[in-house]
């Protein structure tokens, strides 16, 4: 299996191996200058020659692993492990188990890594929970997942960050003209970059040629306004390296580097100031505001093999470097961060429990008070890393050698809202319990009903990209709505307060706001319903109370259209009144026309003297 996902990323920590014998001294040389292709070719002559101890076993699995060929790094670790005390081997081999779906198979190796070292954090999450994958697996899915269009057939592709112009960029291995790496015997990186159409097709990938040197150039992160980049690039290209004089090689560390865009193009290259040739700096991400760069680094004072550092930028000035800690840090190997416009952090670990080789996790830097997996289908038993997500265009990219290569996919986030109603007295702000909340489409058509709890709230789930309304009534309160605004994911919460009824009961009548009739009908509207509902209760609360309803309209149309209209109108009213439950006895309808006007304004009415007129009256013929 191919993968150069190690070349550039989650960097060894650089030990010096004595070789053990004379018979592994070429082998050796070509490990500790991290040549593992041709490392392996001289141990397995070695292993095959059957003169092979552990220490050959435990050498040909890590040069597998370098180079993410799991299957035969578990192979020699099972070798490698027989009457061994070194923990991290054991921690190894489970790790490659885990790659081939063989979890309880890796449980054992676990157990015996936790034995060796009992302080690890990585112990202690095992020995709480050893059984974890079936709980890993049946979380809910929080992305839906399919292959980009922009995978090469045989070559590395990863690193994918989009850009708010839609600009795709990420780094490859598909120039085979450029130098091979000895590490893995693939070409080394270059930048290319993709244009996102609105169908959601990617245009045919390009160089970009001003960034790319004969070594490694990439990956990359770009600013908001998409005119600032930072890109980590091979310490060869730059001449910066050290010199292994008996080995005659040239060692190179990843640095970062800055690029200004200038009509259309990347220049004023510069090293970020603390590269360096003891150890690496790779997979730059730039929170919005600009001001804090996010990496992965070898660099001393980390908790692991490669652990997630940030450091403060204003603009060409930068902080020292801060280790993230222990919240998104381990003793194995954490990299490729990515920090979302809202401050979710994105990174891929082996050190965290995952279902094998790297799972990808996020924490919220807003509360970091818990690192998540996001789980499957982004993270498989392979390698899963480099995700990253645009919170403006709503999609996400990562990438796998779950195929055997590393490729790029997309991830479409699955919809997860929740929409949370606070209902509230406007007056004095307590809220109202087991007051009625109606969730509605955009229709108007009534989803689901049900009552606030003892907070005042209620929570429906609801459909991402989707207006609703809530509609809140209570018997004490005037009814109250509330439009529900789309939202991509999460929680929307909308507070609603409700009016107390206020209706004024003299010695001669009940005294409602204006009941609205549509022109030329008799029927009741909502809003005439929410009124007359206020005249139900205190009907209820005067069980001997009789009612006279007199219906008025305005001075439009002739006089026996207008004595018509309004008589149907109040038998309408008569009629709501008795489907609410109150006795036909104790009510009478008369309708008057134009002519007992409040305002009499003759045929010169104003609209708004009109609107006055047009009323309806609640006479107290008995209390």
């Amino acid at each position: 299996m191919k993968n150069i996902l190690l070349n550039i990323v989650l960097f060894l920590t650089s030990t010096t191996f004595l070789a053990q014998n004379k018979q592994t001294e070429k082998a050796d040389k070509l490990f500790e200058t991290y040549q593992y292709v041709a490392a392996i070719e001289e141990y397995l002559k070695i292993a095959e020659s059957k003169k092979a101890d552990k220490y050959v076993y435990k050498q040909l699995a890590d040069s597998y692993y370098n180079v993410y060929n799991t299957a035969e790094a578990a192979k020699w670790y099972a070798k490698a492990v027989v009457k061994s005390s070194d923990g991290e081997t054991f921690y190894r081999y489970a790790q490659t188990l885990k790659s081939q779906g063989k979890y309880q198979e890796a449980n054992v190796q676990m157990d015996k890594f936790a034995s060796l070292m009992p302080n690890d954090q990585r112990a202690k999450d095992h020995k709480a929970n050893p059984n974890y994958i079936p709980s890993l697996a049946d979380k809910t899915k929080l992305f839906d997942v399919k292959e980009t269009t922009i995978n090469s057939k045989d070559q590395s592709d990863f690193g994918a960050i989009l850009t708010n112009d839609n600009t795709l960029y990420f780094a490859s291995t598909r120039n085979t003209s450029n130098k091979t790496d000895k590490w893995n015997n693939q070409p080394y990186l270059d930048i290319f970059s993709s244009t996102l159409n609105l169908n959601g097709t990617l245009t045919e990938p390009q160089k970009v040629n001003e960034l790319n040197t004969p070594y490694h150039d990439g990956p990359v992160t770009v600013s908001v306004d998409g005119n600032t980049m930072f890109f980590a690039r091979d310490g060869h290209s730059e001449g910066v390296y050290e010199k292994d004089k008996k080995n005659k090689i040239q060692i190179g560390e990843q640095g970062l580097y800055k690029a200004t865009k200038v009509n259309g193009k990347w220049t004023s290259i510069q090293a970020l100031p603390f590269n360096s040739k003891n150890y690496s700096v790779s997979h730059p991400s730039l929170s919005k505001d600009g001001k804090t760069l996010y990496f992965a680094s070898n660099m001393p004072g980390g908790l692991g093999d490669t652990d997630i550092w940030k450091v403060s930028v204003n603009g060409s000035t930068y902080g020292k470097p801060e280790n993230l800690g222990s919240s998104v840090n381990t003793a194995g190997k954490e990299g490729f961060p990515y920090i979302t416009d809202d401050n979710i952090l994105y990174f891929a670990s082996s050190g965290r429990q995952g279902f094998g080789g790297l799972d990808v996790f996020k924490i919220d830097l807003n509360n970091p008070t818990e690192t998540i997996n996001i789980g499957k289908p982004v993270n498989t038993e392979k390698d899963d890393f480099s995700f990253s997500f645009n919170t403006n265009k709503n999609i996400g990219f990562f990438s796998s050698n779950r195929d055997g290569m590393d490729n790029i996919f997309q991830a479409i986030p699955v919809c997860s809202a929740e929409a949370v109603a606070s209902v509230k007295d406007k007056k004095t702000g307590k809220v109202l319990a087991n007051a009625t909340v109606s969730i509605l489409d955009e229709k108007r058509n009534v989803i689901a009903t049900t009552q606030t709890n003892s907070s005042g709230e209620v929570m429906y789930d609801i459909n991402c990209n989707t207006s609703y309304i809530f509609q809140v009534t209570n018997p004490d309160y005037d009814p109250a709505s509330s439009t529900v605004e789309k939202v991509k994911s999460g929680r929307t919460s909308v507070v609603i307060e409700l009016d107390p009824i206020e209706v004024i009961v003299t010695e001669t009548e009940v005294i409602l706001k204006n009941i609205y009739f549509e022109f030329n009908k008799s029927n009741i509207t909502e809003q005439g319903a929410t009124e007359l509902d206020k005249l139900v209760k205190v009907m209820k609360d005067y069980p001997t109370m009789e009612i006279l309803v007199k219906s008025h309209t305005d001075s439009k149309g002739t006089s026996a259209y207008n004595l018509n209209l309004s008589n149907q109108r109040a038998q309408s009213t008569v009629q709501y009144l008795i489907s609410k439950g109150i006795a036909k006895e104790r009510l009478s309808g008369k309708g008057l026309g134009f002519t007992e006007p409040k305002i009499d304004c003759k045929e010169n009415c104003t609209d708004e003297q009109d609107a006055q007129n047009r009323r309806s009256e609640f006479l107290i013929v008995k209390k």
